[in-house]
């Protein structure tokens, strides 16, 4: 492999590894930080709520940039941006949190949807391969945020601000291994190919999006309520905690192996039930039986998830014949599932306000997996997006 190659790939997965800490580094530290800032459980929790929906309301800037600026420069403006994100809501004042982390996820949700373009220009003979790289770095990036924040704010001395502002760094060094694939002559233009009306018309881009929408739905659902659910049930605080980090550890390895395997074939049908039908398992088990070996319950949950995560973004790479097409179905089924996304774990919390327990979210949750799994066996059967499939 020569250096250009090694910096574009070193570049790729270091961008990738970005994609998730301003989000995941900030439930760790949000009980200091409702005290420092003075914010309600509400005020706290919207945080995140406003950084997801974020995720979904500004992908389809993507397409727009990439036409005028290229891909390569969109996505150095994001890491950018990102930097500039978690530096800003690291200042003092609750407007300036709120806004700092609005910003981030901005330019998380446009580097969201650019990616799969980036794979599809620069590796189009390696999509399964670097999906796989992507992915992986994507979910290794949030479980080291969400791991390390604390045991940093312990080590350094530094209160929540320093710590969370120190997520700006990887943003810079991923933004200088990637300036000299952006100082290079960029594909697209001004003069580049609209591919959104194709897409749009397109039934290959709906399936895809339900995929999308719902396995982040119930992926998200996981997120926010796990721990709790484990709780309730009886277990420890801390053993809630190792069970969560558990199940998203296991995603790092799958998230890096599926997409090798799925990419070989025409049609990822297969890998995308058999991923549905084991975050059903997953689901079924902490339903079930939550303190009766829990930890294989995450582990399965986690292979489920990994791989439906991975194999909606690598479908979204696969059908799609160019970069242009690429970048539009990305913005479309990411910033569709990304505001589904965003209603789990409301819904879900809902639920078990008015049910008194858990059965009835779960059943709910197992609901959502029949469809997505539907979803999964249109979006995963051979197809490519264009004229034909309108």
């Amino acid at each position: 492999m020569s250096l250009r190659s090694a910096l574009l790939v070193a570049g790729f997965a270091l961008a990738a590894l970005n994609l998730r800490p301003a989000i995941a580094g900030i439930s760790p530290l949000l009980d200091e930080i409702m005290n420092d800032v003075g914010l309600s459980p509400a005020g706290g929790g919207a945080i995140t709520t406003v950084m997801v929906v974020c995720l979904g309301v500004f992908g389809p800037v993507t397409p727009l940039l990439a036409r005028r600026i290229g891909l390569d420069r969109t996505l150095l403006a994001g890491l950018l941006v990102i930097a500039a994100g978690v530096a800003l809501r690291g200042l003092d004042g609750a407007p300036l949190l709120y806004a700092g982390s609005a910003l981030a996820a901005t330019a998380i949700a446009v580097m969201n949807v650019s990616m799969p373009g980036v794979v599809k220009q620069h590796f189009p003979t390696r999509v399964n391969l670097l999906t796989g790289v992507y992915v992986a770095c994507v979910v290794a990036g949030a479980a080291a945020a969400s791991a390390l924040v604390v045991p940093i704010e312990h080590v350094t001395g530094y209160d929540w601000r320093a710590v969370s502002a120190l997520l700006a760094v990887p943003a810079l060094l991923g933004a200088l291994l990637w300036l000299p694939q952006a100082l290079r002559k960029q594909a697209g233009g001004q003069n580049g190919p609209r591919p959104f009306g194709t897409v749009l018309r397109s039934r290959v881009t709906w399936y895809i999006t339900a995929l999308m929408g719902l396995q982040s739905l119930t992926f998200y659902v996981m997120l926010a309520w796990l721990p709790t659910i484990f709780l309730e049930a009886g277990l420890a605080a801390d053993q809630a905690g190792y069970l969560l980090s558990l199940t998203n550890a296991v995603q790092v390895g799958t998230s890096l192996a599926v997409p090798v395997l799925a990419g070989r074939r025409a049609s990822q049908v297969p890998y995308v039930v058999g991923a549905g039908v084991l975050t059903v398992l997953g689901y079924l088990g902490i339903l079930l039986a939550p303190t009766t070996l829990p930890w294989v319950w995450m582990i399965v949950l986690g292979i489920g998830q990994g791989a439906s995560f991975a194999l909606a973004l690598l479908i979204i790479a696969l059908r799609p014949s160019d970069p242009a097409q690429v970048t539009a179905l990305s913005a479309v089924a990411q910033s569709v599932g990304y505001v589904i996304a965003a209603l789990g774990p409301l819904l879900f919390g809902f639920l078990r306000q008015v049910s008194g327990g858990w059965t009835v979210p779960l059943m709910a949750g197992l609901g959502v997996l029949a469809a997505q799994i539907l979803a999964g066996w249109f979006a995963g059967r051979p197809a490519t997006l264009g004229r034909a499939d309108l």
